[in-house]
């Protein structure tokens, strides 16, 4: 009887995920299956294309009204940015306010906490007009420095990941005569590998996406991202060349999925290490 309702509830489970990984690869696979097929219509009576083309990836790259290789290096470099300045940013702000004992600690954390939990487009009109004196609307520095600011305040994971690090890891390197960052960057960095490969790949992924703080700030075309790209792509055509649209939207997945498969090898290392080293 119990081996009956383990298989029972083994089925149930497998049904499940198969059911939840059809729900996840479907809409992935008719998008790009609608890349490759002919015609710029929404609808089509079968999911897999008569015949395929590449047509519309060669014309995201050719028609000069779209500017799509350039949105992409736009979006690149900003996403770039942001993941290094961020991951650098609040792994110091983070290790600082949890291994150390200073004047306003515990103020800072309450603040944080409580900026934390407001949705970040209610500053939207404060840093628009912060950046309008300092003259930086219209850049891709305004975008960089905004992101990795703001994802400090965000790093409570961070801080809680140190919080359980051992201080008598710190005390023994201090016996043996290592400084503050020696000891950051000996012992603290490699433990933490696997924070700070989530905080570098949200990162990433945070800047790769956004549309609202990007479409606020940039206003020349050359300098928009691929998400503001995208969307007045699709404004300008009134929904009425969706495979255009399914081409951009494939090559915008790619970055993102390398890098997470890349750092996901990453992520397993970090793990082990930091188990065998605690």
């Amino acid at each position: 009887m119990r081996k009956r309702n383990s298989v029972l509830r083994l089925s149930i489970s497998y049904i499940i995920l198969i059911i939840i990984a059809i729900g996840a690869l479907y809409p992935a696979l008719w998008v790009v299956l609608s890349s490759l097929r002919p015609g710029a219509s929404l609808y089509s009576e079968h999911l897999w294309p008569d015949q395929f083309t590449f047509a519309h990836y060669k014309e995201l790259f050719h028609n000069k009204q779209f500017q799509y290789g350039t949105w992409y290096v736009n979006t690149l470099k900003i996403a770039t940015l942001t993941m290094i300045f961020s991951t650098i940013l609040m792994t110091l702000s983070m290790y600082a306010l949890s291994r150390f004992r200073f004047k306003g600690r515990q103020t800072t954390l309450s603040v944080m906490l409580v900026l934390g939990m407001f949705p970040s487009f209610m500053s939207l009109i404060a840093i628009y007009i912060f950046l309008l004196q300092l003259n930086l609307l219209d850049t891709h520095t305004a975008i960089v420095l905004v992101y990795s600011a703001g994802s400090v305040l965000g790093g409570f994971l961070v801080k809680g990941f140190y919080d359980t690090v051992p201080r008598s890891l710190d005390e023994a390197a201090r016996i043996d005569g290592a400084s503050h960052m020696q000891i950051f960057v000996r012992i603290m960095l490699p433990l933490s590998r696997p924070v700070l490969t989530y905080i570098a790949l949200t990162s990433f992924a945070g800047a790769w996406v956004d549309f609202i703080f990007a479409r606020l700030v940039l206003r020349t075309k050359e300098k928009w991202t691929l998400a503001v790209g995208m969307w007045d792509m699709v404004n300008s055509f009134q929904n009425s060349n969706f495979t255009l649209f399914a081409a951009g939207a494939v090559l915008i997945a790619i970055p993102i999925t390398i890098l997470f498969i890349f750092l996901q090898n990453f992520l397993v290392q970090g793990l082990t290490s930091g188990a065998s080293k605690g």
